[in-house]
């Protein structure tokens, strides 16, 4: 029986992305935050699972750079929005991760995410910021799909690896926090189940592999 916790060494990965108000996560803030569990069948293999979208009211004193409101096309202060707390978001992300990770018998989890460590410093700066005690992401750790996409595909921006795997891909869509976790969560999924259909994981076809390569041909 294949397990996420055999899988990632006890680690629960969590696809993650952001929206925010500009590039440094000491002053800036994050505007929109999108979390995407994912599941493993019987076979091994990977698919997402639960979601969790929030949009964010700006911290006092978080720095609007112009350029990146004008690119996402968001306006911090839309009432229609219909924007939380970073810290409201983060402790019901974070307790609904507890649960499926306690599920699945892991013990941390792990950000996954497009260029994850933007992600992470933001999420570690908010966590700081809002004094959250138990936070389940590990501190430094996370799979990047970025890096990932560039060894498997020899492509490193979201749209260009999507669309390499025939995973369809709306532009007019992406630069959405829900948008680009559901994107991230596909292509994780589609690359770490093409690498075991190819022979990569579990170790035991790594094992037969080296076994059969050193066995000597019969004459």
């Amino acid at each position: 029986m294949h397990t996420l916790a055999a899988r990632f060494r006890g680690y629960f990965p969590v696809v993650v992305d952001l929206e925010t108000s500009g590039f440094h996560h000491d002053r800036h803030c994050i505007l929109e935050l999108a979390m995407q569990t994912l599941t493993m069948n019987e076979h091994g293999l990977l698919s997402p699972s639960t979601t969790h979208h929030f949009h964010i009211q700006p911290f006092e004193g978080a720095e609007l750079c112009p350029k990146s409101l004008e690119f996402t096309g968001i306006d911090p202060f839309n009432p229609l929005r219909a924007a939380t707390s970073e810290e409201c978001a983060l402790k019901q992300c974070f307790k609904a991760i507890k649960v499926e990770m306690k599920a699945h018998e892991c013990h941390r989890a792990i950000l996954v995410g497009h260029n994850a460590h933007f992600d992470h410093g933001f999420i570690n700066a908010a966590v700081s910021r809002c004094e959250i005690k138990r936070n389940p992401f590990h501190p430094f750790g996370s799979f990047d799909t970025a890096t990932m996409a560039g060894v498997m595909l020899g492509q490193t921006v979201l749209a260009k690896a999507c669309k390499t795997l025939d995973i369809e891909f709306d532009g007019q869509e992406a630069h959405s926090a829900l948008y680009d976790t559901n994107k991230t969560a596909e292509l994780f999924c589609t690359l770490l189940n093409r690498y075991q259909q190819l022979g990569g994981w579990p170790l035991e076809a790594f094992e037969t592999q080296d076994k059969t390569a050193t066995e000597p041909r019969a004459e």
